[in-house]
């Protein structure tokens, strides 16, 4: 199934199939890249980014250049989107000469002006509910460790946010159960849950959603992300207060019995995650940092290349 010439603002504009399609290729072209050298031969991709960013930039620069295309960085030095000029002039303007546009923005709502006005497709890098290309190199992570995502159980611990959202989502369409494990008053958006539930009933794998730690029990692995989200005003005395409880340690990585523990960096030693965790051998955070250029060129290869 392709996604030819679709955009991308969040994980359910990809289907359960496409979404397997898109991590079998994934897989693929990490195997063989001398298969895809050509693939997006003569066409550019602008990406913008109102935030800063390592992984995003870089997995989508480098990985466009190895698909033999030419990736268009633009970041607030042009002029803030919105400010210097509208949004929907942005996205009309750069379909004028990009043949699609890649977005790291604040709101989802300058997703959806972009798309709305935008003649090319525009595919999400982050946003303030969806972080898709996250969970795609999340989730070919897991299928790389275990062969197969069906059946298995990730538990997220700590603040929930965008990628926790994407998470689930995602997951649910591949039969993954999801522990979600978050502090009071730093919890899901409520509607993502239920629209996660509802797949999840379809593809016979559970939704769960709690404060209380004790109810983590069994799972194959542990995902963290830090307590600060980016432009997050709160003392970092207030959030250790409210997080201590939920930092990951190797003792609860043994309790749950835990293969792996995850993060989709940048990650704070000793605070959402201990040092002999986020350092040892069942740390696969730069496995997934790697797969973060994976997932997305077959993400564009689907969108861009009939």
């Amino acid at each position: 199934m392709t996604l030819y010439n679709q955009s991308v603002l969040g994980d359910l504009d990809i289907s359960p199939q496409q979404l397997k399609d898109i991590l079998l290729l994934a897989i693929d072209m990490k195997a063989t890249p001398e298969k895809y050298g050509d693939a997006l031969k003569g066409k550019s991709i602008a990406t913008l980014y109102e935030k800063p960013s390592l992984r995003t930039r870089v997995s989508f620069d480098v990985g466009i250049n190895k698909l033999g295309g030419h990736a268009v960085y633009l970041d607030q030095q042009n002029g803030a989107m919105g400010k210097r000029e509208d949004v929907a002039d942005f996205g009309a303007n750069l379909s004028c000469w990009c043949d699609a546009i890649v977005a790291r923005v604040m709101s989802h709502a300058t997703l959806t002006t972009l798309k709305s006005a935008a003649s090319v497709p525009v595919v999400n890098s982050l946003c303030d509910l969806y972080h898709p290309c996250q969970a795609l190199a999340d989730y070919m992570t897991l299928q790389e460790l275990f062969g197969e995502v069906k059946g298995l159980t990730l538990a997220y611990i700590g603040d929930g946010n965008n990628v926790t959202h994407s998470l689930m989502l995602a997951g649910a369409q591949l039969g993954v159960n999801l522990v979600v494990l978050t502090p009071e008053g730093y919890g899901v958006d409520e509607q993502i849950v239920q629209q996660a539930t509802k797949i999840a009933v379809e593809n016979q794998c559970t939704v769960t959603v709690t404060n209380d730690v004790n109810a983590l029990g069994n799972v194959d692995a542990i995902y963290a992300d830090t307590w600060i989200s980016m432009g997050d005003d709160k003392s970092l005395e207030q959030i250790l207060g409210t997080f201590k409880p939920y930092q990951i340690t190797k003792e609860l990585m043994q309790s749950a019995n835990a293969k792996y523990f995850m993060h989709c960096q940048p990650a704070h030693r000793d605070e959402e995650v201990t040092a002999d965790v986020l350092d040892s051998e069942q740390s696969v955070i730069l496995r997934q940092a790697e797969n973060r250029m994976w997932a997305q060129n077959a993400l564009l290869h689907s969108i861009l290349v009939k």
